[in-house]
């Protein structure tokens, strides 16, 4: 098979099949649910408390993983769950401003990923989860004629160019995870 039919081939795979996603060790850290979703700068989630509607806000994570919440003030959210948050905003609402408050927390819109390189489109996208390498292509518009299926590489949210690890079409993308796809030489 030349080198243009391999790549053919593989951008068909992206843009009509699913790929079976496997684990890796960098994927292993990855949440398994919503549930376990631990929160991070760019996060954007929905704050609902029952009868009370200048309560009730949307509101992004700013870079220092803070919130502005109306009535309590900051509140440190980076790394927790939507159900701790929970907690923390009735924990915090409770006694001062409502006897028995009743607070629902979910995501609005997650953190984007970005993906560089030979691709058609590079830049951010929001995540999604179970975000795999190859769908990740996809939402970037597929491969270039350019691109190597084989060296694709991923810095976690948060690292640096020295903790990146090469990932297979299979390997799960988290949150703030930049992939980066390079160049065949063949």
């Amino acid at each position: 098979m030349t080198g243009f039919a391999h790549k053919l081939l593989i951008v068909c795979l992206l843009a009509g099949v699913s790929v079976v996603t496997l684990a890796s060790a960098q994927s292993q850290a990855m949440p398994a649910s919503v549930e376990s979703y631990r929160l991070g700068p760019g996060d954007t989630i929905d704050v609902r408390v029952f009868g009370e509607d200048d309560l009730s806000l949307t509101l992004r994570l700013g870079e220092d993983g803070r919130i502005n919440y109306a009535f309590v003030g900051e509140i440190y959210l980076e790394n927790m769950t939507l159900l701790e948050v929970e907690q923390e905003i009735t924990r915090r609402l409770e006694g001062d401003y409502l006897l028995n408050p009743r607070v629902s927390v979910t995501m609005s819109e997650y953190r984007p990923f970005f993906i560089q390189g030979e691709v058609s489109r590079p830049g951010s996208f929001p995540y999604q989860p179970g975000l795999t390498v190859s769908k990740a292509i996809s939402l970037a518009g597929g491969l270039t004629e350019r691109a190597s299926d084989r060296k694709i590489f991923l810095v976690p949210d948060g690292g640096v160019v020295a903790d990146r690890v090469r990932v297979s079409l299979d390997d799960l993308v988290g949150p703030g995870d930049t992939l980066t796809i390079e160049q065949s030489f063949f």
